[in-house]
């Protein structure tokens, strides 16, 4: 897990050689090139991890802005993981949370939407920007706050099956329809070293987002989680116990490893690139991991073998599976800006220009080439995909359906319950049982806490 500081302001200042900037106001005074130009300054905090391949071009679309908007500085805090959300979670609890964030649209970001922390973007952005996108993205009903709080830059898939097809091939294996068709290879490749399902179990969220929610939606659909959160089922009726069950069963059959819950999110890209999974479960955000980085023109998978040896797929049929297909889905991330910028001033004109160029059909494409993500706009297209991409889009057309990301669904207080027991079933020290009951106290803590509201 990194953790990076930039300051994109001083790099600017550098530039401009005679600048001189003060810092501690929401406006600064910078002599640029016109005599008394005023700049406005905006902090912003940012999910981006500096090793990850793209990290300089991304850097880089943020340098044009202030290029093109002298008199706009930003100062950008990149966090990934855990430190983004602690870092976050620390803003809002000392009131100072950046004038423009990356946020989720529910899930670890509901108490920007709940307590209306970030402004609605629809008066801000204009329904002729706005006209750009998916209808999906703009479902205000799939964000905490019921209103646009922040723009999904693309709909996120949180489960993807990434498949080594020529060591299947060279194992004489082929892609599994049935979890049985899976449980099947096991013996074949343990047998020459090689694990069958990999995935980063040392973060807890990994088993929840990536793979439990896929299994939930398999046995109870979105309309009993929303039962649950009513209190009209709990969460150790037998449905819900069973998919808590598969993946007890996914670690006693050897698909999973328990070995996996030792593995953190950063090392599993390079083991998978080399051979030492025939699958990798992670979200679809993963593939840019495997691209070509355009700074080193190095991959992890290069466009050859993307083409010729890597698949994806939705994990396969489960026993007594009753809404098959289904894949974990949620809006993706993006940006929103704080409520607490004054309206009408400038500070708020240069927070929604630089979300406006953010979201611009050129940034778009290049947050695309670099496989970023599927962009939620339109009209965005190219021609330099590498094939990984091109495959992810075409998994998309694959899914027969969509379920919840569980932890875009629940509240806090209880998906972490729950990222913590899956992680216990893991290491084999908790059951089934009891990990849904500790679950359901959870959510009987929760709907006790409202009703008293």
């Amino acid at each position: 897990m990194s953790t990076t500081r930039r300051n994109l302001g001083i790099v600017l200042v550098l530039l401009l050689a005679s600048c001189m900037l003060f810092a501690a106001g929401t406006k600064e005074q910078i002599p640029t090139a016109t005599e008394g130009t005023e700049t406005t300054t905006l902090s912003i905090l940012d999910y981006s991890d500096a090793t990850a391949p793209g990290y300089e071009e991304s850097e880089a679309v943020w340098q044009k802005f202030m290029d093109e908007n002298p008199g706009i500085v930003l100062k950008k805090e990149d966090l990934t993981n855990e430190a983004f959300h602690q870092k976050l979670a620390a803003y809002v609890a000392a009131g100072t949370i950046p004038d423009v964030m990356y946020m989720y649209p529910s899930g670890r970001s509901a108490v920007l939407h709940q307590k209306h922390l970030v402004k609605d973007l629809v008066p801000l952005l204009g329904s002729d920007f706005l006209s750009h996108f998916l209808p999906a993205a703009l479902n205000t009903d799939d964000q905490s706050g019921h209103y646009l709080a922040m723009l999904p830059q693309s709909i996120c898939y949180s489960s993807v099956m990434y498949i080594n097809t020529k060591l299947l091939k060279d194992n004489g294996l082929s892609l599994p329809k049935t979890y049985e068709d899976l449980k099947a290879m096991v013996p074949k490749l343990k047998a020459k070293g090689i694990q069958t399902v990999l995935m980063a179990n040392k973060d807890d969220w990994v088993m929840q987002s990536c793979l439990f929610s896929t299994v939930a939606g398999r046995f109870v659909n979105k309309q009993w989680i929303d039962d649950a959160k009513a209190g009209k089922v709990k969460f150790t009726d037998p449905e819900f116990v069973d998919a808590l069950r598969f993946i007890d069963t996914l670690y006693k059959d050897g698909v999973l490893s328990r070995n996996t819950i030792q593995l953190s999110y950063g090392e599993v890209p390079g083991l998978f690139a080399s051979g030492k999974a025939a699958f990798l479960i992670d979200g679809d955000w993963r593939q840019s991991a495997f691209l070509t980085d355009k700074s080193s023109g190095q991959a992890l998978i290069s466009p050859e073998d993307q083409k010729n040896n890597i698949a994806l797929m939705a994990f396969p049929a489960i026993p007594g599976e009753k809404y098959p297909g289904v894949v974990s889905s949620t809006l993706g991330c993006g940006y929103g800006i704080s409520s607490a910028i004054p309206a009408g001033s400038a500070k708020e004109q240069a927070a929604t220009k630089l979300l406006k160029y953010l979201y611009s059909q050129d940034v778009q494409k290049q947050f695309l080439e670099l496989g970023r993500y599927i962009t939620s706009r339109t009209d965005v297209t190219s021609d330099k995909l590498e094939p990984l991409t091109t495959k992810m889009m075409e998994y998309y057309s694959t899914i027969k359906g969509t379920c919840y990301v569980l932890d875009s669904a629940l509240d806090p207080s209880i998906y972490t319950v729950l990222n913590k027991v899956l992680q216990e079933i893991g290491l084999g020290t908790k059951t089934p049982e009891a990990a849904a009951a500790e679950v359901q106290t959870a959510m009987d803590a929760w709907i006790a806490s409202n009703t008293q509201k």
